[in-house]
């Protein structure tokens, strides 16, 4: 869940399992979770502690309890609150797990809509929610059978996986729709994967997607949460964790890969983000894996 990517070139779904399932704690498996997007739809089912979710349009803190529903295609990130833990379960699954064709009008009614998001569904259920007892009973089922991971288990799941659609569709709206900003602000992140090891100014992604610079910062914060060089940012320090973690490189190379020309600014960047410094984050792998 870790992935650098904004468009996610991870595999979390084949034809004979069209699910994936992934226990998360950040600040111990990794250190948040930079904003991306991918095909499938997402599952979060958070156990204990508090993060900042953005999804979408939306910003909230999360508690032990809450839900997160990601739709394919949506922009979403996480990020901690304050150094705290959060322990949560994530199943991310294709369209397939809801075993319908293009003639199929249960399909081509119920379901496309969500995946070409011209329906969108509640983002954050909290324990506060008219159903959301229903709702935990189908959460602890859903993951149980994702641990479980057998093929009856699937069958289970793929029923639980409907049977909550079809409560989070009786609240659905059907009048939302993408925007050309979406897109723009997409290809501006992508942008800034393929060139966060050089110099990046506001003007050059405005330039790269064709909007003035005001404009452009005001749509980027308004659809990340962040502005853009603070995401900038948070993308270098994410990439440089990966480098130490992954590479024998020196402190000062890494900084210079990840687009950082000063190694006071990176060591400074780093421990806000991380909350150590790059050489005491290294020592901390080191003993966690000897």
């Amino acid at each position: 869940m870790n992935s650098i990517s904004s468009r996610e070139n991870r595999t979390h779904s084949s034809h004979i399992k069209p699910f994936s399932y992934y226990k998360c704690i950040i600040w111990e498996y990794f250190d948040y979770v930079p904003m991306h997007w991918h095909s499938e739809f997402e599952i979060n089912y958070i156990r204990e502690g508090s993060a900042e979710f953005i999804c979408g349009d939306e910003k909230f803190t999360s508690t032990a309890g809450d839900i997160i529903i990601t739709q394919p295609n949506v922009m979403h990130s996480i990020y901690s609150c304050a150094g705290q833990r959060q322990v949560y379960d994530t199943l991310v699954f294709s369209q397939d797990v809801f075993s319908g064709t293009e003639t199929d009008r249960y399909f081509n009614e119920c379901i496309k809509p969500l995946i070409n998001g011209s329906m969108r569904v509640k983002v954050h259920i909290t324990p506060e929610h008219h159903y959301y007892s229903e709702f935990e009973v189908i959460m602890e089922n859903i993951f149980a059978c994702a641990k479980g991971d057998t093929p009856r288990l699937d069958m289970l799941m793929r029923s639980e996986i409907i049977k909550l659609f079809w409560l989070l569709e009786t609240e659905a709206e059907t009048d939302r729709s993408y925007t050309e900003s979406d897109g723009l602000i997409r290809t501006a992140i992508e942008y800034i994967e393929e060139h966060f090891s050089d110099v990046i100014a506001i003007k050059q992604l405005a330039s790269a997607v064709h909007l003035s610079e005001s404009y452009f910062m005001s749509q980027f914060k308004k659809h990340v949460g962040l502005s853009a060089m603070e995401y900038i940012s948070h993308f270098r320090i994410n990439q440089a964790c990966k480098l130490l973690a992954g590479t024998n490189k020196s402190v000062l190379e890494i900084a210079f890969d990840c687009g950082f020309r000063n190694i006071s600014n990176f060591n400074r960047q780093f421990r806000r983000t991380a909350g150590c410094s790059p050489t005491e984050y290294r020592k901390k792998l080191s003993g966690e894996n000897g």
